[in-house]
Order: C-alpha cells, then sequence, then structure tokens
C-alpha cells in the first residue's frame, strides 16, 4: 500500500510538546523490558496517511501493557507490528506503532494514520510518498469509518 507522510504533533521526538526528548524516548526503556527493542530507530514516528482505508493490528508481535512511562501520564498500552518502509533511498524494516485509544490521554491520529517507528530515512517530510509494506496475517488493510 501507499501513502503520504504527514505532519504529527511532534510529541513523538520532542520536537513539541511537555516531554523533553520526545515521548519515544521516555518510552523506550520500558519497552526494551518487554522485549520490543528499539535500538537503531529515530526516537520519533513517521505519520503516514493511507486515506480512505485504515490498518488494524490484528496479530501484533507485541504489546506492551500499562506502560507508565512518564510520571503524570496514566499508564498506556501499546502494540508493535513489524513492516517495510520503502521511500527516497530504498527500503527499511520498522514497526507499526500503535498506541492504544481507549488508554492514551490525548494527542490522538486519525484512524488513517499509521504510526511508524524506523531508522532515520532522509528525504522524509510531509508529502512524501512512501509504500507501506505489512504481513496481512498480522494486519488488515479495512476500508475507513463513516
Amino acid at each position: 500500500m501507499t501513502g503520504t507522510v504527514v505532519a504529527g504533533h511532534g510529541v513523538a521526538s520532542g520536537r513539541a510538546g511537555p516531554f523533553p526528548g520526545g515521548s519515544i524516548r521516555a518510552q523506550r526503556p520500558h519497552f526494551a523490558a518487554a522485549g520490543v527493542d528499539l535500538d537503531g530507530y529515530y526516537p520519533g514516528t513517521i505519520n503516514l496517511s493511507i486515506a480512505p482505508a485504515r490498518l488494524a493490528l490484528i496479530r501484533p508481535t507485541h504489546t506492551v501493557r500499562d506502560v507508565a512511562w512518564w510520571p503524570d501520564v496514566p499508564p498506556e498500552t501499546f502494540s508493535f507490528a513489524p513492516c517495510i518502509v520503502a521511500g527516497p533511498g530504498g527500503p527499511v524494516a520498522g514497526l507499526l506503532y500503535r498506541p492504544h485509544p481507549e488508554t492514551k490521554p490525548d494527542h490522538f491520529q486519525p484512524p488513517t494514520i499509521v504510526e511508524i517507528l524506523a531508522p532515520w530515512i532522509p528525504g522524509i517530510a510531509p508529502g512524501a510518498h512512501l509504500t507501506l509494506e505489512v504481513d496481512a496475517e498480522r494486519v488488515a488493510l479495512l476500508p475507513s469509518t463513516p
């Protein structure tokens, strides 16, 4: 599937928001303790619009529950599934990153936005077109909800 990179809230990378260094840096040790190794990944997300479709993680490789990653934020649950992101410079292995909306306090993404963790990819900016490959046994492509 293909999608278009869109600007995010800037919270994951620390570009904006209340978490110095970004939420991914703060979450990383908690994910590592649960077996999700983010070494080599950029500490921010690629926000890919696949509108009008959306993805559902039906069999994530990891679900990390009740992560108390920041003192003033209630614990959250996150799921991950592997993916391949192809853009400028060729394909790279990444992870679909899904904060569960029922535990996320704010900074929500529309259901047509896929959040991706990957190594730094030069040339990625809002408006860039990327191809995303996922395992159909783990991730389903669905029509957008009305």
